[in-house]
């Protein structure tokens, strides 16, 4: 558990808001992130897509288990993330836009950040079941339910 607190990722995500919190967000965001954020992303979606790919046969040798868990669980969270963001509005007024993408991250949180977290908590795990799970299943199952989400926060938001 520790271990996961100090991986680069999360070091990576505080650092990010403590950059936020410092700054100007929009100076920051305009002259780093905005030129460099479709190339990096790219790059970053195509080495996980190979790499599952890689992986992807030796996914349905472990269990059918981690296929079931790649297809419900964004969904699941999604709902939940969607569940959070309309208890936001309801306190706060938080946008429809801000349930709906409140709803679409919680559904894809585990897909770039769990096989980095599971290589360095448990390097002798099978790292094609968490690569193939997460990004083999749950980002296509993530991306497919995003008209569930709008569709929930049309009829729940009206």
């Amino acid at each position: 558990m520790v271990d996961t607190f100090r991986s680069p990722a999360i070091s990576a995500l505080v650092a990010g808001l403590c950059l936020g919190i410092l700054s100007e967000p929009d100076t920051v965001f305009k002259s780093f992130y905005e030129p460099l954020f479709r190339g990096l992303l790219s790059i970053l979606m195509l080495i996980m897509g190979m790499e599952a790919w890689a992986r992807f046969a030796g996914l349905r040798k472990v269990a059918h288990a981690y296929i079931l868990y790649g297809i419900t669980a964004p969904i699941i969270h999604g709902l939940m993330g969607f569940g959070v963001g309309l208890l936001a509005h309801q306190l706060t007024g938080f946008s429809e836009g801000g349930v709906i993408l409140l709803a679409v991250m919680a559904a894809s949180s585990s897909d770039n950040s769990s096989p980095p977290t599971m290589r360095t908590a448990l390097p002798e795990a099978n790292s094609s079941a968490v690569i193939g799970t997460s990004t083999g299943w749950g980002t296509p199952v993530s991306i497919l339910s995003i008209p569930l989400f709008m569709a929930l926060a049309e009829l729940m938001m009206g």
